[in-house]
């Protein structure tokens, strides 16, 4: 795989959808299908949560939903389980603080994509050097999927980081919907990742094109 340049990855980190099957009381694969008949740009295999699936079976979720993001052409992240990614050739890696080293997961993905957490510039600034192609921030709003999250700080980092001109994709993270999505792009982020806004929706697919073009017509006026 040949490493992403910024520029793609910024336009793929536009409507960034993360989902396991804690995060949905329907069929996963279905509301996966839908997100992607919507338009959804990048995809997380996010596991995690009470019953969570383990071992063989994790796999083979992570493999359909993998073989539906690649028929559409959507980058298959998986999130924090490296050794799942390398054993299934998922497209790339997200890591918290908490997780493994960033600088240790490059070296096991290679040109693979490598994302971030990330909560005050000092971090974003160790994920550049350690080989980051995008980082998230966080939690720009109070989320209800996550319980292990820090402080809300709205887009105060964002903003911190874009006024120090680093350049590097941002995406937004934590409790984004669509009435609030819009002050995450005109602080520098390049696009807004989300869980229930897409997975808890009545229509997904909707949901999904409708944050598309709110996205996209936010980064066009900028």
């Amino acid at each position: 795989m040949t490493k992403i340049n910024q520029q793609q990855m910024k336009q793929q980190l536009s409507v960034y959808f993360i989902m396991g099957t804690a995060n949905t009381s329907r069929q996963p694969l279905d509301v996966v299908k839908e997100a992607i008949e919507g338009g959804v740009t990048m995809f997380q295999f996010r596991e995690k949560g009470e019953g969570a699936l383990q071992g063989e079976e994790k796999k083979q979720l992570a493999r359909q939903m993998q073989a539906l993001c690649k028929e559409a052409s959507v980058p298959f992240i998986v999130n924090d389980d490296v050794q799942l990614a390398i054993d299934i050739d998922a497209d790339g890696v997200h890591i918290g603080q908490e997780d493994a080293k960033a600088q240790d997961v490059r070296k096991r993905i290679g040109n693979k994509i490598l994302g971030v957490s990330t909560h005050h510039i000092e971090e974003v600034k160790q994920a550049m050097r350690d080989g980051a192609d995008y980082v998230g921030m966080g939690p720009v709003y109070p989320t209800e999927t996550k319980k292990d999250t820090r402080s809300v700080q709205g887009v105060s980092l964002i903003n911190e980081v874009r006024r120090h001109d680093l350049h590097i994709p941002i995406v937004g993270i934590g409790g984004i919907t669509y009435e609030n999505a819009a002050p995450v792009i005109q602080a520098g982020a390049d696009g807004i990742s989300l869980i229930s806004a897409i997975s808890q929706s009545a229509d997904p697919k909707k949901a999904t094109a409708d944050l598309i073009s709110l996205v996209e017509t936010e980064k066009a006026s900028l």
